[in-house]
C-alpha cells in the first residue's frame, strides 16, 4: 500500500515537468544560422527581426493581397485551391507571415513562386520548403540556389549560402509556364537576363495583377546584379515585353515599394520623374492603339501584319521574331513539280 502511495506521489511530481518539456518542444522554432557577414548586411539595412509589427498587408482584388516587410513584396492568393505566395522574404518572419495569411483566410502555404533567387525574396524557402510548400522558379534561379554566391549590392556584399535540398524549387521552367489556381490563369514569364538571369514575372489574368519581382523596383534606385549575369538592356527588354500583357487597369506589384494601378495611378507622379512617366504613358498608349490583338485568321487572310520590335545587331527581339514566324506562318502549299 505504501509503495502505491509513493508511486502516485512521484507521478504527480514528474507529470508537470513532463508536460512542460512537451510544451517546450512544441513551441521550439528552427534556428537559422547566418554568418557575421550576412548579419552585417541586415544591420546595414536596419533589419531588426526581433521587432513587432514588421509586416503590413494591403488587399488588392478579390482573394489577392500583398504583404510588405523587410524583403521583397509577397503577393498572396487564397481560396478553394489553397494558398499561393509569390516570394517568401526571410525565415525569421515565418510565423509573422503565417499569421497574416491566416487573417486573409489562408492556412498552410501550398505553393511558392520565387521571382528570383536573391536572399531578400527567397530566403523564406528555408522555412516553408521543409514544411511541405511546393516551390516554383526559373531554372537558372534553382541553379543559383544550389551553390554559394556573392551579391554585390554596391556599398555592401552579401554572401548568399547554398540552400538545403528541401528549400530548393522542385518545379522549374525556361521561357513560360502556366497554371490555374484560385480561379486565376497564372502565367510565369522569363524574357531573358534582367535583374538576374533567373527572373520571373508573374501575371494573374482574371484579377489583372502582375508581380514584377526586382525587374521593377519602386522604392530605391534600380539594381542590376551584373556580377551574376544581370543586364541593363535585359531590364529594358523585360519591361517592354511585360507591357504587351498589361493594360491601363493592370495592378502592378513591384519587387519593393508601393502598389500602383496602371500607368495613370497618381502615386506614380511622386515615384517617377515626370519625363519618364510621360514617356511610359505614351508608350502604353502607342502599343494599345497601334497594336490590336493578334488574330491568326486575319493574318492568314492577309488582312493583318504583325509587328515585332527588336534589333538584330543587339540580338534583341530576334527570338520572338523567329518564334512568331514558326508558330503563325501557314504550312507550305502544294506546288506542281517541274518535269525534266
Amino acid at each position: 500500500m505504501l509503495n502505491k502511495i509513493m508511486k502516485k506521489n512521484i507521478y504527480k511530481l514528474i507529470l508537470p515537468f513532463f508536460l512542460l518539456i512537451l510544451s517546450s518542444c512544441d513551441q521550439q522554432e528552427v534556428e537559422f544560422d547566418f554568418s557575421n557577414e550576412q548579419i552585417a548586411v541586415f544591420d546595414a539595412f536596419e533589419w531588426d527581426f526581433s521587432k513587432q509589427n514588421i509586416l503590413k498587408v494591403e488587399k488588392l482584388k478579390n482573394n489577392i493581397s500583398v504583404i510588405f516587410g523587410y524583403g521583397g513584396n509577397i503577393l498572396v492568393s487564397t481560396g478553394k485551391d489553397g494558398t499561393l505566395i509569390v516570394d517568401s522574404q526571410f525565415p525569421q518572419l515565418k510565423n509573422n507571415i503565417l499569421d497574416e495569411i491566416k487573417k486573409l483566410g489562408g492556412d498552410h502555404i501550398d505553393y511558392i513562386i520565387n521571382t528570383h533567387w536573391h536572399f531578400d525574396h527567397a530566403e523564406g524557402n528555408r522555412a516553408f520548403g521543409p514544411t511541405g510548400s511546393t516551390i516554383i522558379a526559373h531554372e537558372n534561379s534553382r541553379e543559383f540556389m544550389k551553390k554559394n554566391n556573392n551579391i554585390n549590392i554596391v556599398l555592401v556584399e552579401y554572401p548568399q549560402q547554398a540552400y538545403e535540398n528541401k528549400s530548393l524549387p522542385t518545379i522549374t521552367f525556361k521561357d513560360e509556364m502556366k497554371l490555374n489556381f484560385n480561379n486565376n490563369n497564372i502565367s510565369l514569364h522569363n524574357f531573358g537576363p534582367a535583374h538576374t538571369t533567373g527572373d520571373t514575372i508573374v501575371f494573374f489574368k482574371e484579377d489583372n495583377v502582375i508581380h514584377f519581382g526586382d525587374v521593377l523596383n519602386i522604392d530605391s534606385m534600380v539594381f542590376i546584379d551584373s556580377g551574376n549575369g544581370g543586364s541593363l538592356s535585359g531590364m529594358i527588354k523585360n519591361l517592354e515585353q511585360a507591357l504587351k500583357i498589361m493594360n491601363k487597369e493592370t495592378v502592378v506589384v513591384p519587387g519593393h515599394g508601393e502598389i500602383f494601378e496602371g500607368v495613370y495611378d497618381p502615386k506614380l507622379e511622386r515615384m517617377l520623374p515626370l519625363w519618364a512617366l510621360n514617356k511610359l504613358r505614351d508608350d502604353v498608349e502607342m502599343i494599345n492603339g497601334l497594336c490590336p490583338k493578334f488574330n491568326p485568321t486575319s493574318f492568314l487572310d492577309g488582312d493583318l501584319t504583325p509587328v515585332f520590335f527588336g534589333s538584330a545587331v543587339n540580338n534583341f527581339g530576334v527570338r520572338e521574331l523567329l518564334n512568331g514566324v514558326a508558330e503563325q506562318s501557314p504550312c507550305p502549299r502544294e506546288q506542281p513539280s517541274l518535269s525534266q
